[in-house]
């Protein structure tokens, strides 16, 4: 079982904490508000009211001990700045930070994040890049370049294998996994012999320049 402690009971720290704890993690939940921490006392292990801005106070919880703490302080800019810097002198290994700004995220970087999050930012993207086609149902970025979008099949798609349609050499995207809606199915890695149906859900990886293309078929 891996160990994470989630600082900052924002509605993302609590919703991280909800999900964390039901995939099996370890999960330690601290904010000085009582009233937040009692909102999640009932599904975490362990649920603290303490001032994370303490050193001392980290340092008893033993976090250096934990496999990575979140840092989800909400828009207390300078709070999350003091906290992720005494986390990385405590020694933790993972420590994830939730960003405002920009500027933010850099002095988070700097002084020791492993990793930063920008959700609101992150989830607009991903909304705008959906309603620019309708086709897209889901888009994650993986790295500057390359994303995996979950994508309805143009009609074009319809009745044909994925041989035929050959989307490798032809678009040099890669299809991961098909959802099948009717009946209810996922197959991971498709072999070229599935024929795309329109109840069907294709999840794909390439370069952005290559999704793009792919999304503007009809």
């Amino acid at each position: 079982m891996r160990h994470f402690a989630v600082i900052g009971m924002s509605s993302f720290g609590y919703y991280l904490c909800k999900f964390m704890a039901e995939r099996g993690f370890y999960v330690l939940a601290i904010d000085n508000d009582e009233v937040k921490i009692n909102r999640v006392k009932d599904f975490v292990q362990k649920a603290v009211i303490a001032d994370a801005t303490d050193k001392e106070t980290l340092e008893r919880l033993g976090l250096g001990d934990f496999d990575g703490v979140v840092v989800s302080l909400g828009d207390r800019i300078d709070a999350s700045i003091l906290v992720t810097l005494y986390l990385r002198q405590l020694g933790v290994d993972e420590i994830i930070a939730k960003a405002i700004t920009e500027d933010h995220g850099k002095i988070l970087d700097l002084i020791g994040a492993t990793t930063v999050l920008f959700p609101e930012k992150d989830m607009a993207y991903r909304l705008a890049h959906s309603l620019d086609n309708v086709n897209v149902l889901d888009y994650i970025p993986l790295t500057s370049d390359v994303s995996i979008i979950e994508m309805a099949p143009p009609s074009s798609f319809l009745g044909k294998t994925l041989a035929e349609l050959d989307l490798r050499r032809k678009y040099h995207v890669q299809v991961l996994m098909i959802k099948e809606l009717v009946p209810e199915n996922v197959v991971v890695i498709p072999t070229g012999d599935h024929v795309i149906k329109d109840s069907d859900v294709l999840v794909v990886m390439g370069k952005d320049e290559d999704l793009k293309r792919l999304e503007s078929l009809k």
